[in-house]
């Protein structure tokens, strides 16, 4: 009983932290707002996190895992591109955490924003080899031009909720070169 208790606490002080970084920013939220908002006093707080960093931190973890492909889609261009685009349009509060914590780099914030920095480099080689599998030249570059772009994308999406994404990040990948065919008598 005190087990689902303090599993249910920590839901309500990490749905706290999400929304109030997506609506205030990293710097903006507080341990006091964030109790406020989950319903508890700090002590409770204090029982499960050590700071508002490691609460901000766990959260940046489940907004990672969700633009982390399923292995089976790892290899295919477009199922990563649709992952992501899916992840800005159907969990928008993550998004915002995302995209505040990539952009945010303050004296303070290093340990987020070396996570999103290993992150980001994980996501590139995935991207890479993908886009190499799908015979796209100079596929490195593409990825780092495709993962910018993408971001870029979010931001517009969190800004103007109609703004066409998926149109748009797929229109990417039909400008993508294609490798020349080698001839076998060459």
């Amino acid at each position: 009983m005190r087990y689902r208790a303090g599993l249910k606490t920590r839901t309500r002080i990490l749905d706290a932290t999400r929304d109030l970084v997506a609506e205030r920013g990293l710097h903006g939220t507080t341990i006091k707002a964030i109790c406020e908002r989950a319903g508890i006093l700090a002590g409770s707080f204090y029982n499960l996190f050590s700071s508002k960093e490691e609460a901000v931190l766990t959260v940046l973890r489940e907004a990672i895992q969700a633009v982390e492909p399923s292995p089976e889609d790892a290899a295919d261009i477009r199922a990563l591109v649709s992952a992501y685009v899916r992840f800005v349009e159907d969990q928008e509060a993550l998004a915002r955490v995302y995209i505040e914590v990539a952009i945010a780099n303050r004296v303070g914030d290093s340990i987020l924003h070396s996570r999103m920095r290993r992150h980001h480099e994980r996501r590139l080689e995935v991207f890479t080899a993908a886009l190499d599998a799908a015979e796209v030249g100079e596929a490195e570059e593409m990825a780092e031009l495709l993962l910018a772009a993408l971001n870029g994308l979010a931001l517009q999406r969190l800004i103007d909720r109609s703004y066409d994404m998926a149109g748009h990040a797929f229109k990417l990948l039909e400008l993508a070169p294609q490798r020349p065919a080698v001839r076998a008598d060459s």
